[in-house]
């Protein structure tokens, strides 16, 4: 018998260590309800679980992202429905402006209530926001570049990627131009009676009328005719050499306006450019027509002719478009162009007489910029790109509606038909995307929730198990303490072969 080193005790002691060691795990795990509580435990497990919790987080957030997307979608969807119904309106005015029972004070009604209503559009268009963001002012449309101010109000497609386009406008638009060839002393009076007519709208000059009153006759007739009534002190609109360029603004035709009161030779313009554009004048008295020099008939109506252009080529290969494919077209309409190609590529804009020079390269370049992007997924990149393109007057190309004019109502009736196509459009557009984040969501739920249940596989404990293990742990460590207790009493029995 030894007294030195009681090994009982000794083994009694280090399998009680070992009990309760097990029995303290076993009780923080029923505590916790956690598997894996500290990297021992589990060092591949925590290292799976830390970076599942890191996605789930960030899924739970990118739903949250998705759902403030649908919210500013449905703003946006909003205020186009009043749009919408403002377009419907102004339609249905352009309709009841087309009949002629309106006397042109009815026009007048009818062209203020329009106006009224084109203006809360272009104050829909700059109010509309969601977190100060503003959405449908072109904020959220994707960005195109130009090298030359003379483009303008440009559209594209959604089916337009970011490239560099390249075109080359060969002629401005013009205007359909009537020039009188008599310089009218600012003292001389009508010789006669007579009917001028101005693309059917019927101005009549009496006999002595002073030139003032007879230029104020006629330019109210030409204004309701869609043409504009300049005086000018040439008869040929004047340019400047060298070399030859427009001196007048390009909206008269290149003349330069002088002083009624002045008098000089009668110029009309139409307000329209392009071969729709068109000029009857005429007067049905010979004296009359010679007094103002404009002609008596007019079997030959002038017309003005639309843009010309071309696609710019690249220097490296003759044939090649610069970014347009070899089989888009261009339409031109006045000095408006559209480029179409395949899979609904589309782009849109104006082209500013007078802003760029004849046989000039324009580069237009569209960028990735401008666009909303919101986050629908936990890692990087996993975005979408929501455009809202601007829904004002000018790019629904109804700011320049007059139902006043003598084919302004049907022009009208036109444009509204396309304003509410392309308000459709962008509704459609909007809807498109409020559905796909809406999948977004219910996708981002799901992957949450399964992957939740997969961490919960990892790192939360089985309770029952775990109760098992605890109350196996619990019975050895009491049994390791009663042993313990009786190894300790054993060197006792010594005292006994020493008696």
């Amino acid at each position: 018998m030894k007294i030195n080193h009681n090994m009982s005790a000794l083994i009694a002691n280090k399998r009680l260590l070992a009990s309760d060691k097990s029995l303290s795990s076993s009780i923080e795990r029923l505590s916790t309800g956690y598997r894996i509580n500290r990297a021992s435990d589990d060092a591949a497990g925590m290292a799976i679980s830390t970076k599942m919790k890191a996605q789930i987080k960030g899924l739970a957030q990118a739903s949250r992202n998705a759902s403030d997307g649908v919210s500013v979608l449905d703003t946006a969807d909003g205020a186009l429905t009043e749009v919408h119904a403002m377009l419907q309106r102004m339609r249905e005015l352009s309709v009841q402006a087309a009949n002629e029972t309106n006397t042109p004070d009815d026009l007048e009604a009818i062209q203020a209530e329009i106006s009224s209503l084109r203006d809360e559009i272009d104050r829909i268009s700059k109010d509309t926001e969601f977190n100060t963001k503003h959405l449908l002012d072109g904020t959220l449309d994707q960005r195109v570049f130009t090298d030359n101010r003379g483009i303008s109000r440009m559209d594209i497609s959604d089916s337009v990627t970011a490239d560099d386009y390249g075109i080359t406008v060969t002629s401005d638009a013009t205007h359909a131009v009537v020039a009188g060839n008599v310089n009218i002393a600012p003292t001389a009076t009508a010789p006669a009676d007579g009917v001028v007519t101005i693309n059917g709208v019927e101005v009549e000059i009496s006999q002595g009328d002073t030139f003032e009153e007879v230029y104020t006759k006629l330019r109210e007739g030409a204004e309701r005719g869609e043409v504009n009534l300049l005086v000018s002190a040439q008869q040929n609109p004047p340019t400047a050499t060298p070399p030859a360029t427009m001196v007048g603004k390009p909206e008269d035709a290149g003349y330069v306006p002088t002083d009624v009161t002045n008098g000089g030779f009668l110029i009309f313009v139409s307000d329209e450019y392009g071969s729709a554009a068109e000029l009857d004048l005429k007067c049905d008295d010979p004296d009359l027509a010679n007094f103002l020099g404009i002609p008596q008939d007019n079997p030959n109506v002038p017309h003005g002719e639309d843009v010309k252009v071309e696609f710019a080529l690249t220097n490296t290969n003759p044939q090649e478009r610069v970014g347009f494919g070899s089989q888009a077209t261009i339409l031109a309409e006045g000095n408006y162009v559209t480029i179409s190609d395949r899979n609904g590529f589309e782009m849109k804009f104006e082209v500013i007489p007078g802003q760029i020079t004849p046989g000039s390269e324009v580069n237009m370049e569209v960028t990735n910029i401008g666009t909303m992007t919101l986050q629908i997924g936990a890692n990087e990149n996993q975005t979408v790109d929501v455009r809202i393109p601007e829904v004002s007057s000018q790019t629904l190309y109804i700011d320049k509606v007059n139902v006043c004019t003598v084919t302004g109502a049907d022009r009208a009736i036109t444009s509204f038909d396309g304003a509410i196509a392309k308000v459709s459009e962008v509704r459609s557009s909007i809807g498109a995307y409020q559905n796909r984040l809406d999948y977004a969501v219910s996708s981002l739920d799901g992957t949450e929730l399964n992957m939740t249940q997969a961490l919960s596989r990892i790192e939360d404990v089985d309770m029952a198990e775990e109760m098992t293990e605890y109350t196996k742990y619990n019975v050895l460590t009491q049994a390791a303490t009663s042993v313990l207790a009786q190894a300790n009493d054993l060197p006792q029995q010594v005292l006994q072969l020493l008696q």
